[in-house]
Parts: C-alpha cells; structure tokens; sequence
C-alpha cells in the first residue's frame, strides 16, 4: 500500500478546499439547506463540472473522470469539512456503484453520463430505518425482512398484466436526498412466500402515482425523505430475464464496502475541522487574565482528541484502499465525530450550548449519521462476526481445515 497521495489528488483537493472556503461557509450552509432542494444548486453544478465529483469513480467511457473510489473519498474528506449539504454522497457513492453493476449495457449508457455530470441525481430507496442493513453494514442482507418480505410492508412489486414492466406499491421512510433526486433506486420485494426476493427498480421523478415529501430531520445537512408508491411504474435494474435477485444482495453489500470508506473519510473531515475550530477558539478566549488553551487540562483533552481524530483518518485511508475495512473504519471515523463535537460544544463554553452555535452542526452531523449508519458497536459487532472473532473452538478449526 503507497499512503502517499499523488500530485493530482493533492491538486484536487486543494481546489477543492479552495472552492468549499468561499462558497460553503456556516452561514451559507444554514441558507442552503433551508432551500426547497436541501443544497446550492449553483454550487453543485460548479463542483459537477469543473471537478467532475460526481464522476470521479466513474469510467471515462460513460463520462466519468476514471478515478477510484479512494479519490471519490479522498473528495468527500473535504466535503466533511465544510459539512457540505448535496447529492453527492446519496448520487456518486449509492447509486452509480450498483447501476454499474447490476444495470445492462443500455442502462448504464443512459444513465451513467448524466450521472457523472451532475445533470441527474439519483437517491437509494430502503424501506424502513434499514439502510445500514440493506447494505450489510450492521448485519447480513441475505436474510431478513428488511425489504419488507413477505405479502405486506415494505415496497412491494408485481410485473405488469402484459408482462413489459413493474408496479410498486410501498413507501420507504428515510431516503437520503429522495425530495430532489431525479432518479429513484427502490429496493423492493416480490415473488411472495414461493419466489421471495428482493429487487432493484428505476422510478422517474415524473412516475405516476409516486409521492415525495421532505422530512423534518436532526441534521439538515443530510436531507431525507418519504417517497410512497402507489401502483407506481418502474423499471428493472438489470436484464429482465434475469429477476431472480441473486446477484442484489451482494451488489448492496460491495457499494456498501465502499460507501463506508467514503462516510469515514467524509466524518474524519467533519472532525477534524470541528477540533481545529475548537483550538481556534480557546486560543482566544481568555479566563483569568490568560487564554484557556493554555490550561494544561484542555491540552491534555484537545491532545487526545487529536490522537483519535488522526487514528480514524489512518484508518479511513487504508479502508479506501482496501473496501473490505470500511466498516471498521467508518466505526472509528463516526465515534471520533462524536466525542470531537461533543468537547467542541463543551470547549467553547456557553455559547457552544446554544443550539445556534455552529458546533452543533458538527454534533447533529454526528448524532445522525450514527442513526442512519451504525450504531458503531453494531458495525463493530458485524465487522468481528464476520472475521470469525467470536467462532466457537470447533468452528475457528473446522474454518483453518
């Protein structure tokens, strides 16, 4: 493994940095999310085409910049930064991996470039709080109703009377982006008790029968929504002979691999600034005729902040290397979020226990995330269930056999 980024990384994430400074300021992130959308339109295109974000990890025959998903992470480290509220994550990170591999060649043709150039956005449909299980992050997503099995819940779907299409009837409660996103990946149930599997369908922001309707939420920055389907038209993700859901699962569990990496990568840059505005701060403030950053017990607590805050960037690096670590990594990179954001509120004193003050960006993003994504003890209890940690004796021998 070469740690060491190349001169065209560091390029992009100093234009990066440069661009998010002027344009995505605590102030300007408060107003953006605020807007009907959830982001700043003019600002999601300019990062769109003149950094090609959303196209990193896309091949440059579908109009993608060709990149790796490290590049794409090492992108959303900044994006962390400056909390940025867009499509990005939910677009680049959730749906283009499984259109790339589930979707035909037709498919991908038309979807992957407007993708890639930020003129279309794309949201992953789960019903229920089931996301971090869809994409095996806290369990497997082999078994289980989490897409609603069986005859009702969930999102459920039936082939069309002339057998041309789908119709999909459900609702999913939390849809990262789903007010605004152009396009709609909705996993779904189907076959009943005899053929039970799960699906993956396409549905326009223009489907009949389909209801979107923005959610009030702990972080704004990461907008959600309930989409609800009623006898809606979709299309299938994949050849439609080929319906038998076999390959969705571990579809959903690679882009889950590397949509972890990229989320610890994006929470280490939320920390990380969180602790440098906290060393800002204390800097100033005086107490006792001195700066409280002279305290030897803040130096003690912000030095262990530091320390953890770099073990969770080590890790978030090597998991975007190497995916299979993303769930041990996004653990750590989550747990640093929250104890960094929690001593920035408490570093700061009264005003940081305003629920105005910015810290508290840092502490909802925090807060959230680990809702929608963990908890972390679950995404550590998986990562060591599946390295056979807890085995029993019989079982570690049978598996070194």
């Amino acid at each position: 493994m070469d740690a060491a980024f190349t001169a065209e990384q560091e390029e992009m994430r100093r234009t990066l940095r440069e661009i998010l400074g002027k344009r995505c300021g605590p102030d300007e992130v408060k107003a953006a999310v605020r807007t009907a959308c959830g982001h700043d339109r003019e600002l999601w295109q300019q990062l769109s085409q003149r950094l090609g974000l959303p196209g990193l990890a896309v091949a440059e025959e579908y109009g993608g910049v060709g990149c790796t998903p490290a590049d794409l992470a090492l992108a959303c480290e900044e994006t962390g930064r400056a909390l940025l509220p867009s499509p990005l994550f939910a677009t680049a990170a959730l749906c283009v991996p499984l259109i790339i591999a589930l979707g035909t060649a037709a498919q991908r043709s038309a979807l992957l470039p407007p993708l890639a150039a930020g003129g279309l956005t794309a949201a992953l449909a789960v019903p229920g709080p089931a996301l971090a299980t869809a994409l095996a992050l806290t369990g497997d997503n082999t078994v289980g109703p989490w897409s609603g099995g069986g005859r009702a819940g969930g999102v459920q779907a039936r082939p069309d009377a002339d057998g041309d299409g789908w119709r999909l009837y459900g609702e999913a409660a939390q849809v990262l982006d789903g007010h605004s996103a152009s396009l709609l990946l909705v996993a779904a149930h189907t076959g009943g008790f005899a053929r039970s599997r799960t699906l993956l369908f396409l549905v326009r922001e223009d489907a009949p029968g389909l209801v979107r309707s923005r959610q009030a939420t702990l972080d704004e920055t990461r907008p959600q929504a309930r989409i609800q389907l009623r006898d809606s038209p979709a299309e299938l993700l994949g050849e439609a002979g080929a319906d038998d859901g076999a390959g969705v699962p571990g579809a959903l569990a690679a882009t889950g691999a590397t949509a972890s990496a990229v989320l610890a990568a994006e929470a280490v840059g939320a920390a990380a600034q969180a602790l440098a505005r906290t060393v800002e701060y204390v800097q100033q403030r005086e107490q006792f005729g001195r700066a409280i950053g002279s305290f030897q017990a803040v130096k003690h607590r912000l030095a262990d902040l530091y320390v953890q805050v770099q073990a969770a960037r080590s890790a978030a690096y090597y998991a975007a290397w190497d995916p299979r670590q993303g769930g041990l990594a996004l653990a750590q990179a989550l747990e640093a979020l929250r104890v960094t954001a929690g001593e920035a509120i408490q570093l700061h004193g009264g005003i940081g226990f305003t629920w105005e003050h910015d810290a508290h960006l840092y502490f909802k993003r925090a807060a959230a995330d680990e809702l929608l994504f963990g908890p972390v003890h679950r995404l550590r209890a998986h990562a060591a269930d599946r390295a056979g940690l807890f085995a029993s004796p019989t079982a570690q021998v049978k598996v070194a056999v």
